[in-house]
């Protein structure tokens, strides 16, 4: 018996069920008998030059045996899976083109090996004729269904185990579904259909016609040859046409064409993953770290929003947290930074930091560090989780937040892929050397001397967040720093918060005895970005 092993390079199958739109997200698996005739109809005519008067008369004998019985099936593990996307209509409104969700769903085969065998008896000429178009054959259902196949002599009936259900069969078996997929008549049992077919709707035909005068014997073989053009004479024809003849002549399935119900294994296409129980974090789970991916709709990387706007962007961020906090719960004390009595925490520096990062180095923010000392509860978390967009200045269209790890311990952060590790343990990690990612602003004015001088302000500022004292401070000068330079650029100012003492950005490099861990952020405005420092790659 000949069997067609089928396989696909793309490891992909398209196919949509006959009389199923597209966006129903259903694929025909297998593929259905009257998909196989007609694709081999397809590339004998395609590939092998076969005449437009119809095929040869040895391809035309293998097309009849083929279509005269239903082959059975041997599947390979598939998973359902989808893409949607926003088609063009070529039509606008508002100035803006109309779009259509479309959904291209498959069944993902991998590199498995889809085997078709039809119980039937070919002669050397049709065998080889069927090896030729087999070889040929070069996709199946959608074009992008890539396919290569090969025909065998597989007589056992091994694992073929997708059958068409037989007459007076169950009615269900445990493990098993049923399937429709649309299959041929046999050529014989097509033509006597045809003529009876034909027979009865040329006796309809009334004897006077619109005018109510009869019917002269030219009118009534007009109407005749009408009937006989929407008959196909042999089921090779019925195989040939295409959509804008069946719709022309009223057909809503292919005339020569039946439904099958086959039986298939109930998870012979795989929707998702067995579902696992979920352990419910306990209420009172906290962590120090979120971090966030950045990402435009259209996925254009050159419309995020450049470094020198890392306060902006976290002051429209902080808005949204802290206002999807109070929708969820109240108010969030790590977010806001005040108590309930909205007064300002006392002591260290410890809550929420919102840090936005360029992890890539394009010069352009990609994610954001949600860093709180004290512990991000349950409340907090489930508002960073909550909120997936925020907006930058001159943007046409949102940025969209995805969670892309959280932790306690900032070495669960750098587990993120590898252009991004290195840059993330710059700033989270330990180091003896830390300069300037964005400038520091004193949150005092500057003073010559005393401990309001610079050094003496970061200081305080280090002794603030229980750090120890530093070794050696050395201030950047942008005439000979390409670093300092850069900083010069960032937004200092707070919109959303008070001015800064003194509208000054400076560029550092810290040095301490020992190596302390990051995120290290002083001054003002570090909780929005400002003062971040990072590893002095220099010292790397």
């Amino acid at each position: 018996m000949p069997t067609l092993l089928l396989r696909f390079p793309a490891g992909r199958y398209h196919a949509t069920p006959w009389g199923h739109h597209v966006n129903e997200g259903l694929v025909e698996w297998p593929p259905s008998p009257w998909r196989l005739l007609r694709a081999f109809l397809a590339t004998g005519y395609a590939k092998l030059h076969w005449p437009a008067d119809g095929p040869p008369a040895v391809a035309r004998s293998l097309l009849d045996k083929l279509a005269g019985e239903l082959p059975s099936y041997r599947l390979p593990p598939a998973v359902g899976a989808h893409s949607r996307h926003w088609m063009p209509m070529a039509r606008f409104k508002n100035g803006r083109e109309e779009t259509t969700l479309v959904f291209d769903t498959w069944a993902q085969v991998g590199g498995g090996e889809l085997g078709v065998r039809w119980p039937v008896a070919l002669d050397v000429d049709e065998h080889d004729e069927f090896r030729r178009i087999a070889a040929a054959l070069d996709y199946l259902g959608r074009s992008e269904s890539w396919v290569e196949a090969r025909l065998v002599d597989d007589g056992s009936g091994e694992n073929f185990d997708v059958r068409p259900d037989e007459p007076g069969g169950l009615a269900s078996k445990p493990g098993w579904e049923q399937v429709s997929l649309l299959a041929s008549l046999p050529p014989s049992r097509y033509a006597t259909w045809r003529a009876q077919a034909s027979a009865e709707a040329a006796s309809t035909i009334p004897d006077l016609g619109p005018a109510g005068r009869r019917l002269t014997p030219a009118q009534r073989r007009k109407r005749v040859d009408e009937i006989e053009r929407a008959h196909p004479a042999d089921l090779l024809a019925c195989l040939q046409a295409d959509t804008a003849w069946l719709r022309r002549h009223g057909w809503s399935q292919p005339p020569g064409s039946r439904k099958v119900l086959y039986w298939r294994r109930s998870d012979a296409v795989q929707v998702a993953p067995a579902p696992t129980p979920r352990q419910q974090a306990p209420r009172d789970a906290s962590v120090q770290y979120m971090l966030l991916a950045l990402a435009s709709v259209s996925g254009r990387r050159n419309v995020l929003p450049r470094t020198e706007r890392a306060m902006p962007q976290a002051e429209l961020l902080h808005r949204a947290l802290v206002a999807q906090a109070g929708r969820l719960g109240g108010h969030s004390a790590v977010l806001t930074g005040c108590d309930a009595s909205r007064r300002p925490l006392a002591g260290p520096h410890r809550h929420a930091h919102l840090l936005h990062l360029d992890l890539d180095g394009d010069e352009r923010l990609d994610h954001v560090l949600v860093w709180a000392p004290m512990g991000l509860d349950v409340q907090a978390q489930s508002a960073v989780r909550a909120v997936r967009r925020t907006w930058t200045k001159g943007g046409v269209e949102p940025l969209h937040l995805v969670l892309a790890g959280a932790g306690n311990d900032w070495r669960e952060l750098t587990a993120v892929p590898a252009p991004y590790a290195h840059a993330l343990s710059a700033t989270v990690g330990a180091s003896r050397t830390w300069v300037s990612a964005t400038p520091f602003v004193p949150p005092r004015h500057l003073k010559a001397r005393g401990r309001h001088c610079l050094e003496g302000l970061v200081h305080a500022e280090l002794a603030s967040r229980g750090m120890p004292a530093p070794r050696a401070i050395e201030c950047l000068d942008p005439r000979h720093d390409e670093r300092a330079r850069r900083l010069r650029h960032h937004i200092r100012v707070r919109r959303l918060g008070p001015p800064p003492p003194m509208d000054l950005g400076l560029a550092l490099r810290i040095r301490f005895d020992a190596p302390v861990p990051g995120p290290l952020c002083l001054g003002y405005g570090s909780h929005q970005g400002l003062g971040r420092f990072m590893h002095d790659p220099s010292q790397a």
